[in-house]
């Protein structure tokens, strides 16, 4: 954990569909496990519904059982996220804050953080992780207090908007299951966008 930074250059950002591509990993182990996604399956949010199991109460056993695999370790990163992250990093100085809900296990929340630095780099000055499916709510308007107003990155509408209710400047990765977010967070298809707004270049 870094202790020198500068505190007008954080940014405070969700982990799956923002930093890594949980969908992909999550989808491989399902597979491995028998378990085949509908045609259509990125356009839902819903595990449930992505895999046929409405009506089971299955889905959120089997991501908390793959949040606590060793899976955590190995998870790609989000299309340019690793380029732009470390851009920002290296080139202007910033650091990053995960607020993530993962587990409460702490072998998981180490598995995380291990990933994190492996792709990006030692910047984070902290990998907050919360239990799985767990509301973010009061863990952003803590952060608020924290660190101000800097950036809120998050691919979960309801995220955005509690990031935006926090104080934050929310902006939303754009993903299938979130093409009809109608809120006030600002809305990009990659890291390239979030760099420049950043940025301002």
């Amino acid at each position: 954990m870094k202790s020198v930074y500068d505190p007008n250059k954080v940014i405070i950002t969700d982990v799956d569909g923002a930093l890594l591509c949980w969908e992909y990993a999550f989808n491989e182990w399902m597979q491995w496990k028998g378990y085949e996604p509908i045609a259509d399956f990125k356009s839902h949010y819903s595990v449930d519904t992505q895999y046929g199991l409405a009506g089971t109460a299955s889905g959120g056993l089997l991501i908390r059982e793959f949040n606590e695999s060793a899976s955590m370790g190995f998870i790609p990163p989000l299309r340019d996220s690793q380029y732009y992250v470390k851009l920002l990093a290296e080139k202007h100085q910033y650091h990053f804050v995960c607020l993530t809900s993962l587990s409460s296990n702490p072998y998981a929340a180490e598995l995380r953080r291990r990933n994190l630095v492996k792709l990006f780099g030692d910047i984070f000055l902290d990998v907050i992780c919360l239990d799985t499916g767990a509301e973010k709510d009061e863990d952003l308007a803590k952060l608020y207090e924290q660190y101000g107003e800097c950036y809120w990155i998050e691919d979960k509408p309801e995220n955005a908007d509690a990031g935006i209710a926090a104080g934050f400047k929310s902006i939303l990765v754009e993903h299938k299951h979130n093409l009809d977010y109608e809120g006030d967070a600002t809305i990009v298809k990659n890291w390239e966008e979030i760099y420049n707004i950043v940025t301002g270049e």
